[in-house]
């Protein structure tokens, strides 16, 4: 089944050692992304990888404004309490591997090489609708 794991950067509560990133050395920001390509690597040998985006701080609210254009809004902010940092999807043979895999992401190295604890969402994806035949 697949899995969402969904890395919140602040929030939800916080995390442990959280120091905004732009806190942090250069060395601290690369041993973070390399713990991120290690851990990808090691679940595509699982076969448990089926891919992962980290999310740029700037974006934008949009909502359908009814005739004409859509309604934009400035956000999220990389300043706000919960801000999503990025995604991975696995597919493992169950929730509680799901979990397992999500408290391993969560140890992250952040400031200070000190695991992060980072919060991490996990949702099932939802099955496909069942059918009707007649």
């Amino acid at each position: 089944m697949k899995y969402l794991l969904l890395k919140h950067y602040r929030g939800a509560p916080e995390p442990v050692n959280c120091e905004p990133m732009d806190k942090w050395t250069p060395a601290e920001v690369d041993a973070h992304i390399q713990y991120m390509r290690d851990f990808a690597a090691k679940l595509e040998q699982t076969g448990e990888f089926v891919d992962a985006q980290a999310l740029a701080p700037e974006g934008a609210w949009v909502q359908y404004g009814g005739e004409g254009k859509p309604a934009v809004t400035d956000g999220p902010f990389a300043e706000t309490k919960d801000l999503i940092a990025g995604w991975m999807i696995i597919d493992v043979e169950s929730w509680e591997r799901a979990v397992e895999l999500a408290g391993e992401l969560s140890a992250a190295p952040g400031k200070d090489g000190l695991p992060i604890h980072e919060w991490l969402e996990v949702r099932p994806f939802m099955n496909e609708p069942p059918t009707v035949t007649e």
